[in-house]
């Protein structure tokens, strides 16, 4: 429930961040003070920003924008919506029931927002965030160029980063069960206790966390230069270039971090004293094993990429299109509980695509700890797998997989949301 005064202080804050912005942008001499003249520029700027915006959206110069000509612009930014989701935006700009929107009613919607061009304005409704569900294989955030230049997207990816530890961390016991499952014999909890005590459930943690750094800031800039090199300057990404981005930006971001992942799971599968910690488990595969160990299940690794990015993308774009079509009346945004039911959902949908190729990998990790256990390749261990146990062999430990999302997308989005505020990130 919202009750009178908790919308009155959303208003005032929401009053202030725009107040704050038209102070700031205003203030051309930088003296504190925002005097007449300034004030009567930054209008007359502010003006010109949105014509230009108005008349990008009038495909016909009828001096009027409609529901297509809103389908047919956010299209050429590779956002495919419906004519009925382009009224429920129109919605809330037309001021006078026409189902068009003149000039004097977007100047008059727009003229106390800070908002200069498309790309913003489609930023009130277009979902972004930074939960961590512990798959590394999700295509990165957008971030605007606002917020690139105020520092704001450091601040995002890093709240992301702390979300995702402690997500991460408090979900530990389900992915060591889901690795022992991938590997051993092991089934229960129990038995994982009885060999290593209760502290035994997070082996493998460590580096879990540590590689959440260096791999979202690999992934970070990778994304940005193969943006650069599958669109032209100044062109907008589409959903397709976006998602050949994502999915390029991973498998270079994996490239640098797998012998990260490669440590994490023969951590998780080994037994009590068998490694004195990350270090003497890196020093010991070097010693027996040479350097290409770290680089075990790479291959099947990076054939895992592709299904998933592309059907989380998917089923994302899917469910939120749904949702639009179906249930938003009077606004177009679907709240919080719908867009992490709809996150949580389209990873799932991803997981399930690519588990079969992250088993493989795992067990191609730790061929080398099961004793007696031929060294097969990718293909071999296709085979191997089906003809000992069948297909369902290939979804082996998916159950405590899926066990922890929901719990990794409920810590990870309330710690995501306390650090932006601690870290002082503007709310989209």
């Amino acid at each position: 429930k919202l009750d009178f005064e908790e919308f009155m202080k959303y208003l005032k804050d929401h009053e202030k961040k725009m107040k704050l912005k038209i102070f700031t942008t205003g203030d051309i001499n930088k003296d504190g003070k925002l005097d007449f003249e300034e004030f009567m520029k930054y209008l007359k700027d502010h003006e010109k920003k949105m014509k230009l915006a108005f008349k990008s959206l009038d495909k016909n110069n009828d001096g009027k924008i409609e529901p297509s000509e809103i389908v047919q612009s956010l299209e050429m930014l590779g956002l495919s919506i419906s004519e009925k989701q382009a009224e429920l935006i129109l919605q809330s700009i037309d001021s006078d029931g026409t189902m068009t929107v003149d000039w004097n009613e977007w100047r008059d919607y727009f003229l106390f927002n800070p908002v200069t061009d498309i790309e913003e304005i489609i930023r009130f409704w277009k979902h972004s965030t930074g939960i961590d569900i512990g798959d590394s294989l999700t295509i990165p955030d957008e971030f605007t160029e606002d917020e690139k230049k105020s520092g704001q997207w450091w601040r995002q990816l890093l709240a992301g980063g702390v979300a995702g530890a402690v997500s991460r961390t408090s979900t530990a016991p389900l992915d060591r069960l889901k690795v022992m499952m991938q590997v051993s014999s092991v089934l229960c909890f129990q038995q994982m206790v009885k060999e290593g005590r209760i502290c035994s459930l997070w082996r493998g943690n460590g580096t879990n966390v540590i590689k959440i750094a260096p791999e979202t800031a690999v992934k970070f800039w990778a994304y940005e230069q193969y943006k650069k090199l599958l669109t032209e300057e100044g062109q907008k990404i589409g959903t397709f270039e976006r998602f050949i981005s994502g999915s390029m930006a991973g498998a270079t971001a994996q490239t640098f971090i797998y012998p990260v992942e490669v440590l994490k799971t023969r951590l998780a599968v080994a037994k009590t004293g068998q490694y004195s910690g990350i270090y003497g488990c890196a020093k010991k595969i070097l010693k027996h094993e040479g350097f290409g160990a770290f680089y075990k299940g790479y291959v099947p690794n990076l054939l895992g990429i592709i299904p998933y990015a592309g059907i989380d993308l998917a089923v994302y774009e899917l469910l939120k299109s749904h949702w639009l079509d179906n249930f938003a009346k009077d606004s177009v945004n679907p709240g919080v509980m719908v867009l992490l039911g709809c996150g949580a959902l389209s990873s799932t949908c991803g997981q399930l695509a690519s588990y079969p190729l992250a088993l493989v990998r795992t067990r191609m990790q730790a061929q080398a700890m099961v004793e007696g256990a031929p060294r097969l390749n990718m293909v071999g261990l296709f085979r191997r797998i089906v003809s000992k146990e069948g297909k369902s062999g290939l979804y082996r430990g998916i159950t405590p997989n899926f066990m922890k999302v929901l719990p990794a997308v409920g810590i990870s989005y309330v710690v995501y949301e306390n650090m932006k505020q601690t870290l002082g990130v503007a709310q989209k």
